[in-house]
């Protein structure tokens, strides 16, 4: 059972009167919360002062957007609670872009808003209300779970209520009218409260009669393919799914969020699907089964559907509402990944060599040898770098132990060619389908882990939306490597528009110079029109000590290898 936060009442201590706000931030203090995110509004700002007056440490963004993806992001890479301060009214509304797609990530993050004062606070009676805006409607409607102090009394239960709820792996929103937060109550001097300590949910097994059925289908198998998400990853199922791998003969490949999950394994095929490379594409095809774990195969894990030829799919997930969500599974394995790998591995019997097709020298040698570069045909102009030659070009120049952090665009199709430490160090935003949201979560990793190179990878669209967020690196001393795709474009807008033959001009912008306004707010920056100007960053980018900005100067003409699959979804071809 989930405990919930509450004043531990069992030794007699002095009292005291304080205001809520002041003990709330205790209460924040007791979670073993040491950092905040937030953007000041008059209605917080006693309550942001106060976290940062014991010791919590109050990060400001520039924008609120920002603020609640720095909680998230500091959320995914930490494993704790993410907390964002916003204010109320425009404040609230300025943040819902964030606010959603925080909401979509599965990550613990509590909103804390500022709200209006209670019915029968006579505060505004004197003229409108200009902030007055219908925040549990229109938080409740956007799918949050709002919780809201109505007393003083009531404060600190609301709190403890809004924790236990987030910290199930949501984003919740608590709502403190000022009057509530300026009222008193009396507590006890040394304000000791219990932390809550969610249950974790309890790990099941697949039912033995769906595991016999797979393990009839994986023996006829020759050339099985297995495919593991982040879920896998959530999981530690890495070792024993290589362990299965090796008994079956099967060949390795991971969602884009499990990128990297097999890095170094002789069996590895990378990424699946639209950011899959060519000898991916090309084992995938000769694959005669198919067995997914913790991966949801949705339309860029199945290419538009057309990545998987038509043989077994078999899907192993924790949540049953997920298997088949997005593509047909033929064999629902309902269980943690891990588990239910080992409950394969045990069944299975042995095979020879002969019967593992995919397991030759021949493959291992073909995998071994294979070369992104030589994947496609660099296509550099005067003035503008290929961004897929860039992308190789970084994966050897920055720190091995990075995080990466992707904004939205067309500019993803660099996603295969930096690689990451693991699954946990790869972090796309796009939960919401939008841009502008990468630059917020890659603050929150970088606080999260100081002790690692953070890499934000946007583009120019999503970074002029974000701009103001510069200032916010350098004041708050986060380690932060900026990478700028620089198309002189919405790219994604771009090649949308050039697929249905209309102009392009609406997509399209005058080409800015970042680099000396990054510099303006203390950056070390470049700005890299040719692989020449990159190599000469390599000092910079090895150990970078202070934050960095590189504005690279992209071809706009290439397009991810997604807007074709999305034209060719879009004209019904198989």
């Amino acid at each position: 059972m989930n405990t919930p936060l509450r004043p531990r009442t069992e030794a007699a201590h002095p009292r005291q009167r304080l205001p809520v706000y002041e003990v709330l931030a205790r209460d924040v203090q007791a979670l073993g919360i040491e950092a905040v995110f937030g953007l000041v509004s008059d209605d917080t700002a006693m309550f942001a002062t106060a976290l940062d007056a014991i010791g919590i440490r109050f990060h400001g963004a520039r924008h609120e957007n920002s603020a609640i993806t720095m909680a998230e992001g500091y959320a995914a890479a930490s494993g704790q609670l993410g907390v964002a301060v916003v204010g109320r009214g425009p404040a609230t509304a300025n943040g819902m872009h964030g606010a959603v797609y925080t909401s979509r990530t599965e990550s613990p993050v509590l909103i804390i808003y500022g709200e209006a004062p209670v019915a029968g606070n006579a505060l505004n009676a004197i003229g409108p209300d200009y902030k007055e805006f219908n925040t549990v409607g229109v938080l409740s409607a956007a799918g949050i779970q709002v919780f809201r102090a109505t007393s003083a009394s009531g404060a600190r239960t609301a709190l403890a209520d809004a924790v236990a709820a987030a910290q199930l792996g949501s984003t919740v929103a608590l709502l403190l009218p000022t009057n509530v937060q300026r009222s008193e109550i009396e507590v006890r001097e040394d304000n000791e409260l219990s932390s809550p300590t969610p249950s974790p949910r309890p790990l099941e097994k697949a039912r033995s009669p769906v595991i016999d059925a797979t393990v009839e289908i994986l023996k006829k198998s020759r050339r099985p393919l297995i495919v593991a998400g982040f879920g896998a990853h959530r999981a530690g199922a890495r070792e024993v799914l290589e362990r299965l791998a090796d008994k079956i003969g099967a060949l390795l490949i991971t969602s884009a969020r499990g990128k990297d999950m097999f890095c170094g394994n002789p069996y590895n095929l990378g990424i699946i699907g639209s950011f899959s490379h060519s000898a991916a594409r090309r084992f995938t095809d000769q694959t005669d089964c198919v067995l997914v774990f913790g991966a949801s195969l949705n339309f860029w894990t199945t290419s538009f559907g057309n990545f998987v030829p038509p043989v077994p799919l078999i899907q192993v997930d924790a949540r049953r509402r997920n298997i088949g969500k997005w593509s047909s599974a033929d064999i629902a394995l309902v269980g943690d990944a891990r588990l239910v790998a080992e409950q394969l591995l045990n069944k299975l019997p042995e095979r020879s060599k002969d019967e593992k097709t995919f397991h030759s020298p021949e493959t291992r040698r073909s995998l071994a040898t294979f070369d992104l570069a030589e994947d496609f045909q660099a296509t550099h102009t005067a003035r503008t770098l290929d961004p897929r030659s860039l992308g190789i070009a970084l994966d050897k120049i920055l720190p091995k132990n990075r995080n990466l952090v992707y904004d939205a665009g067309n500019f993803l199709g660099i996603v295969p060619y930096i690689s990451v430490p693991g699954p946990g160090h790869f972090k796309f935003t796009n939960n919401f389908a939008s841009i502008g949201l990468g630059f917020g979560t890659a603050l929150g990793v970088a606080r999260a882990r100081p002790d690692s190179v953070t890499v934000l990878v946007v583009g120019d669209g999503g970074f002029l939306m974000t701009l103001g967020e510069l200032e916010t690196v350098v004041r708050e001393d986060l380690p932060l490597v900026i990478v700028v795709l620089n198309d002189c474009a919405y790219g994604a807008e771009l090649h949308f528009l050039k697929m249905h033959q209309l102009p392009v001009t609406t997509s399209v912008f005058p080409d800015v110079d970042f680099a000396p306004i990054a510099e303006g707010f203390a950056f070390q920056a470049a700005t890299i029109r040719s692989m020449d100007d990159l190599h000469r960053t390599e000092s910079l980018l090895k150990d970078p000590k202070v934050p960095v900005l590189l504005d690279c100067k992209i071809n706009a003409d290439i397009a991810a290898p997604f807007m074709g699959e999305l034209a060719a979804f879009e004209s019904g071809e198989d």
